[in-house]
């Protein structure tokens, strides 16, 4: 599922920065595109631009000739797109010579829009024609001295220019197509292949977590081999600390027990001596605290063994059976709801530990009944990870909200009279908690104490 999920991130990942390279890259090329043909625009009517000005800077004043040099059909047609215009700029009366497309229209000036001027002194830009038409503008003004100040201005139909760009854009645009959903087959096909390596270190890792295998097998890429063989000799170690730890917890508690041992049989021989007394309470508190941790530690060294696995049912069953002779002058019948298949992910003495302590005191307490039940649920649907959830339940007394808190504290018993020495709940609270499951006290169905085991399951 998490290798699912990094794969679709990573396509979509890459889908995302492949559309936007691609957006970013058609409209990057499509304005410099635009520029060119508008550049070359800008080059043909500069041709005749530079033809009506050499034809203005002649002594000869004969629009006809002007007409003639331009040498541009598209200037004898009545608004057809294409207009020159030639305005004396220094006579006391208006003088304007334009081409017959203009008809009885004119071309703005530039000067008069702002425009910028280009090099050589000539400005260019876009400008509403006669029939409402976009069109591109160049002009310039000339200076002959005694012959006058003129005006030249060439525009062509700027729809030419939106035409090649819009023909270029769409072939962009087709080619871009293309081009993407090639890359993202071939996307797909490296996230598909490419972490093919991972999911299965995926699910070596699930099996060994599952107690299905103890190592990564199998031959990997050279470039996930060194994560199988560094997952490898991480379990090696852990498997050797563990070892280590557990031998040392064994060591310590040997050293221990001994000393702690003779000090309460020395205080002890001297009856009711005061400091007797108190040496003996002050060895018993010690005793009680040294166990306390040296359990801990032995379960904490345990918990951490990865891949270890243990069916409940077979453990539940027996201890039913167990707990069922023990209390036999009582009468107490244990009825067990636990389907095949349930697996918890520890040691299969932790769960005796903790399931038996709750069927014992259950069986304790009861008055002729105890109901042991196993649950395999899944809490979060998006997660793989399973809860085994164990109910022991009894139709005894049960416990009011304050004795059920109370019961869980280390060594505290409500009965005096009842066997045991209090240590059964707090060693299953702190024993759950390890492997990061919890315990909760309630009242059962039945009548009694519901003690309610959330375990990890496998």
């Amino acid at each position: 599922m998490r290798l699912n999920s990094l794969a679709l991130r990573l396509f979509f990942s890459a889908t995302t920065w492949t559309v936007l390279i691609l957006v970013v890259t058609g409209i990057v090329l499509s304005s410099i595109y635009r520029a060119a043909v508008e550049r070359a625009f800008d080059r043909r009517l500069g041709v005749y631009l530079r033809t009506l000005v050499s034809d203005v800077a002649t002594p000869e004043e004969n629009s006809g000739k002007l007409q003639q040099s331009v040498g541009e059909p598209l200037f004898d047609l009545p608004l057809s797109g294409w207009y020159w215009q030639v305005t004396r700029l220094d006579a006391p009366t208006p003088d304007v010579r334009a081409s017959r497309s203009l008809w009885d229209g004119s071309l703005p000036h530039l000067a008069n829009l702002g425009a910028t001027t280009a090099s050589g002194g000539a400005r260019q830009g876009y400008v509403e024609g006669p029939e409402g038409q976009q069109l591109r503008i160049i002009e310039r003004t000339i200076d002959l001295g005694d012959e006058g100040r003129y005006l030249v201005a060439v525009a062509g139909d700027a729809a030419e220019i939106d035409d090649e760009t819009h023909s270029f854009d769409g072939w962009l645009v087709a080619t871009f197509g293309v081009l993407a959903i090639v890359l993202l087959l071939i996307t797909t096909f490296q996230v598909r292949f490419g972490l093919a390596p991972l999911k299965r270190i995926s699910e070596g890792l699930a099996a060994i977590r599952s107690g299905g295998a103890e190592r990564l097998e199998g031959a990997f890429p050279v470039e996930i081999a060194p994560l199988a063989r560094e997952t490898n000799a991480l379990l090696d170690a852990n498997r050797e600390i563990v070892a280590r730890a557990r031998t040392h917890v064994g060591n310590l508690a040997h050293a221990l027990k001994t000393p702690i041992s003779v000090m309460l049989n020395e205080a002890s021989t001297h009856g009711a001596d005061a400091f007797a007394l108190k040496v003996r309470e002050q060895t018993e508190i010690m005793r009680d605290q040294v166990t306390r941790h040296l359990e801990r530690a032995r379960l904490a060294a345990r918990v951490v063994v990865i891949g270890t696995v243990t069916e409940v049912r077979p453990v539940v069953t027996a201890l039913a059976r167990t707990m069922e002779k023990i209390h036999t002058r009582r009468g107490i019948a244990i009825a067990i709801d636990a389907p095949e298949g349930v697996r918890f992910r520890g040691e299969q003495q932790d769960l005796e530990e903790m399931v038996g302590n709750l069927v014992d005191n259950a069986c304790k307490w009861a008055q002729s009944r105890v109901a042991v039940e196993v649950f395999l649920e899944k809490p979060d649907p998006a997660d793989d990870r399973r809860m085994v959830r164990i109910l022991v339940d009894d139709d005894g007394p049960g416990l009011s909200p304050q004795q059920r808190e109370q019961v869980a504290r280390r060594g505290r018993r409500l009965d005096e009279t009842k066997p045991g020495s209090g240590l059964g709940l707090s060693i299953v609270l702190e024993l759950a908690s390890l492997y990061g499951g919890g315990l909760t006290l309630g009242t059962a169905p039945i009548g009694g104490l519901r003690a309610e085991l959330v375990l990890p399951g496998a």
